[in-house]
């Protein structure tokens, strides 16, 4: 078997280098908008609304099926479970962007100071 050439293995270790660059580059996010932020807590808190909603309406449904007469309470219920929900959500998707928007900014002192 014949030894690898030197140039070679130095040109491909190059090309490996710059690909992995370029991967690294594209997987970076761009930070998220003002816009973006508030749509994904308008979504996180009015999905969670409906759900209780929807529910608690389900379960009063069911149970007037049955001759029983709960109207409106499991809904309401559940309503307010559902905001309690939806206002965690927000508060976990709120630590989350914070901590994201903090490690590009500790990135980009980092990259000034270099």
């Amino acid at each position: 078997m014949t030894a690898p050439d030197p140039d070679r293995l130095t040109d491909l270790g190059k090309r490996v280098e710059e690909a992995q660059k370029r991967q690294a580059a594209a997987a970076k996010r761009p930070p998220p908008s003002q816009a973006g932020i508030a749509g994904r807590f308008a979504t996180e808190l009015v999905a969670e609304l409906v759900v209780g909603g929807g529910l608690g309406w389900g379960i009063d449904w069911l149970f007037g099926h049955f001759g029983f007469r709960t109207r409106p309470v499991f809904m309401i219920v559940f309503f307010v479970l559902g905001a309690a929900a939806g206002i965690r959500n927000v508060m976990r998707a709120a630590t989350e962007i914070n901590a994201e928007i903090a490690a590009k900014s500790a990135e980009a002192k980092d990259g000034e100071e270099r």
